[in-house]
C-alpha cells in the first residue's frame, strides 16, 4: 500500500528554517546512500529555528530516500504535529523530544541502527577502543548506556537517556540497540555520525583478525584529543560544515536537488 500524504499550501518560514529543512532532508538521503538507515525506522530531528519547543521530523512511513524539505513535520515537545502532513513515530517523540529539551547541545539529534556501531552495542564490552586516530578523537565524547529497556514508548526513556549522556557527551552507545549522536547543527552531528561508524568499522575489522590489538599510549590519547578539540577552521568555516557540503554535492550528483522539494 502506497503512503499518500496531502500537500497543504506552502507556509511562510524564515530562510534559516528553510535551510535547516533542506539539510535535514539531505541527511536522511545521505544516510540511505551510506548504509546508515534502517527502512522507515530510526529518527533524525532538529529543533525548528526560532521555535525551541518544536522539532522537525520525517513523517512515519516514508522511506528516508523520500525525505524532502517541505515534507518534514513540525512536532511539539508534547508529541503533537504542529504543521505538516503525517504522523510522528512514537519512539521518535519519546527519545528525541526529551533530548532536545534537556540537553543544550542537542539542536540536532540523530538516532540510527547503523551496522558497525550497532554491532559494538551487541558486545559485552561495547566500548570504542584507543587503537587508532579516529577512535581516539571520538572517545572523550562518548557515553555508554549499559541497560536495554525495550522500545521507547514513554518520554521517561528519553529523559533517562539524556541523564546518561549528561551535559558534555555528544555520542551515546545504547546497549543491544544502536547509537545517538547530537550536535549544535545538522552538519556537526552528521559529520560525527559518519566518523563514528568509520571508527567502529575499523575497530571491528581489527578485532576480526584475531591478532593482538595495538593500543595508543594514554599520554598520546590525551594529546590527540586536545589536538582534535583545537582543529582550525578553513575558509572561516569549521571542518564539519565543509564535509557536509561535500556530502551534499555527492548527493546532488546522484539525485539532483530532490531533497530541496
Amino acid at each position: 500500500m502506497q503512503l499518500v500524504t496531502k500537500r497543504k499550501p506552502a507556509v511562510q518560514m524564515s530562510a534559516e528554517e528553510r535551510q535547516v529543512r533542506i539539510d535535514l532532508a539531505a541527511a536522511h538521503r545521505l544516510a540511505v546512500l551510506q548504509g546508515f538507515s534502517e527502512g522507515i525506522y530510526n529518527h533524525f530531528t532538529n529543533i525548528v529555528p526560532g521555535s525551541p519547543k518544536r522539532f522537525l521530523a520525517i513523517p512515519f512511513g516514508l522511506h528516508w530516500s523520500e525525505a524532502t524539505a517541505s515534507g518534514l513535520l513540525s512536532v511539539g515537545y508534547d508529541g503533537k504535529v504542529v504543521s505538516g502532513d503525517g504522523e510522528v513515530e512514537r519512539s521518535a517523540y519519546c527519545i528525541h523530544a526529551p533530548l532536545h529539551r534537556l540537553l543544550p547541545r542537542a539542536t540536532c539529534v540523530l538516532h540510527t541502527h547503523m551496522p558497525f556501531a550497532s554491532a559494538l552495542t551487541r558486545l559485552e564490552a561495547q566500548q570504542v577502543l584507543a587503537i587508532g586516530q579516529t577512535e581516539v578523537s571520538l572517545m572523550g565524547a562518548i557515553a555508554y548506556d549499559e541497560i536495554y529497556t525495550g522500545f521507547a514508548r514513554h518520554p521517561s526513556e528519553g529523559e533517562r537517556l539524556a541523564a546518561v549522556m549528561g551535559p558534555d557527551k555528544t555520542i551515546l552507545f545504547m546497549a543491544n540497540h544502536g547509537v545517538i549522536v547530537i550536535g549544535n547543527s545538522i552538519a556537526e552531528a552528521y559529520d560525527r555520525l559518519f566518523y563514528l561508524e568509520r571508527a567502529c568499522q575499523v575497530q571491528l575489522y581489527a578485532m576480526w583478525t584475531g591478532n593482538k590489538l595495538r593500543y595508543v599510549d594514554p599520554k598520546i590519547v590525551r594529546h590527540t584529543s586536545e589536538q582534535f578539540a583545537g582543529i582550525p577552521s578553513y575558509y572561516g568555516r569549521p571542518n564539519y560544515d565543509l564535509h557536509f557540503d561535500a556530502l551534499k554535492r555527492l548527493l546532488d550528483r546522484k539525485e539532483p536537488k530532490k531533497y530541496f522539494e
